[in-house]
């Protein structure tokens, strides 16, 4: 089996990285013939955001089966699982030959599946767009900076209608299929 394990270094005598995003080498091998592997550096390890992400789809170029790391953030998770890459969970104070060993014997526990995002609370995202002509009623005033129901990425419940300024014409539709910012009420 082709896999890919995080590691500190470069050979497969380093300890096992235990972030999967922010590793600071890959070691590509397969487990029939572990001598003959080849350390990739990632180059997302100091992204400022959404290194899990890069390293996922780098890693599913690739093309290896499985990948062995400390742990794996939900969003990686989620990308490599969707690729068809089985992800293996071992400590992180091992060598990258033991976790080779670990997942050839049986050993290593394979992460459970990425639970699909689902709806929760907190701000949506959008601009809403009004429907109807906008404008409250009045120059202005209103009750408040919002706190109607909006539908953000993620499905999350977030700013929305309700009372607020004149702006905007009522409920808007955001990013993510969802209602975002929009009007109110306001004089």
């Amino acid at each position: 089996m082709r896999i890919l394990v995080t590691s500190t270094g470069p050979d497969l005598n380093s300890p096992v990285d235990p972030r999967f995003g922010r590793a600071a080498y890959f070691i590509v091998v397969d487990t029939e013939n572990p001598q003959d592997f080849r350390a990739i550096p990632n180059p997302n390890a100091q992204a400022a955001s959404g290194a899990g992400i890069a390293a996922a789809q780098m890693v599913l170029q690739e093309g290896v089966q499985a990948v062995v790391s400390g742990a794996f953030g939900p969003n990686a998770q989620s990308v490599l699982q969707s690729g068809g890459v089985r992800l293996f969970n071992v400590p992180s104070n091992i060598t990258v030959s033991q976790a080779i060993e670990m997942v050839a014997s049986g050993q290593a526990t394979e992460a459970a599946p990425a639970s699909p995002a689902g709806p929760g609370y907190g701000p949506g995202y959008g601009p809403g767009g009004g429907v109807g002509p906008g404008g409250g009623f009045g120059p202005g005033g209103g009750f408040g900076p919002g706190g109607g129901f909006g539908r953000g990425r993620g499905g999350g419940w977030g700013r929305g209608g309700g009372f607020g300024r004149g702006r905007g014409g009522g409920w808007g539709k955001g990013r993510g299929g969802g209602w975002g910012r929009g009007g109110g009420w306001g004089w």
